[in-house]
């Protein structure tokens, strides 16, 4: 009989020991292996902040940006009257060290709220950290600016940003409704198209094609593709993959939400840089 006391009581506490060890792994890693997984095309390399940065690979499009002024220690300093901004660090001065990404060290990308006079600029930088804008909106109206850059901190680190400020024209504003759903736009009597569906939380291939003319590379790639989300005009930038498929330039997308998104492909043919535009409904 006390053979039996001591077996039970044995049993008893490993079965303690067994349900006390699943409830501490359970604390310790809660998350399931392969929650986050992700198949089908390129990893993204993001912050979160819309900025995909370039590499010599394509880089899938997923996060959205430029809905902050500030992001992670980072903020722009925006002087509309004068043209310039600064990007101020964590130590609250202006950023004078960037990574060059795509030949340049900034790309500010302007887009009246409507969607309407969509600019893709590269502003110069004085040695205080002063960017003066090239160019700047073009009709009356609210206008949001995306500053995509990748900081370069004290040891090196590379920290790839998208922030968003807020510009204002006066005079009268008239907003101009969403074109229409089309996959083909036509820049300059040429014919521009796309294949491809995004989708959300799967990242699909998109491919743009220019119809007549042999696309050339412009700022390291043979196209650049910013997608901006209606309502919030959340940003994600996407680069292609580096050679052509078919004759067409190839992007990876994922859908950040379902809605309505207006996509911007900039594209050189003939040492003539272009903009073709779309409208996306993503369900």
């Amino acid at each position: 009989m006390p053979e039996q006391r001591r077996l039970a009581l044995f049993v008893g506490g490993l079965v303690v020991a067994l349900i006390a060890g699943f409830g501490l792994g359970k604390v310790i890693n809660p998350k399931s292996p392969t929650a986050g997984a992700q198949t089908g095309a390129p990893a993204p390399q993001t912050t979160g902040d819309g900025h995909n940065h370039a590499g010599p690979q394509a880089t899938a499009g997923s996060e959205v940006g430029g809905l902050a002024i500030s992001s992670g220690g980072y903020t722009v300093v925006p002087n509309q009257a004068a043209k310039t901004f600064v990007v101020n660090g964590p130590d609250g001065k202006p950023v004078t060290t960037f990574a060059t990404v795509h030949e340049k060290q900034l790309h500010l990308i302007l887009v009246r709220r409507d969607f309407t006079g969509y600019q893709h600029l590269h502003p110069v930088m004085a040695p205080d950290g002063t960017w003066t804008m090239p160019a700047g909106p073009t009709t009356a109206g609210p206008w949001r600016a995306f500053a995509d850059f990748t900081a370069l901190t004290t040891a090196g680190a590379q920290i790839p940003l998208t922030l968003g400020f807020d510009l204002t024209v006066n005079g009268d504003y008239q907003p101009q409704p969403v074109p229409a759903v089309a996959r083909e736009s036509t820049v300059e009597g040429k014919s521009v198209t796309y294949e491809g569906t995004p989708m959300v939380g799967a990242t699909s291939p998109m491919l743009f094609k220019v119809s007549a003319g042999a696309l050339e590379p412009y700022l390291g790639s043979f196209g650049h593709l910013v997608v901006l989300r209606e309502g919030d005009l959340g940003y994600v930038h996407v680069h292609p993959e580096p050679q052509l498929s078919g004759g067409a330039v190839k992007f990876w997308l994922s859908a950040p939400s379902p809605g309505t998104y207006r996509m911007y492909f900039d594209y050189q043919v003939g040492g003539k840089v272009s903009t073709a535009e779309f409208t996306l409904k993503v369900a």
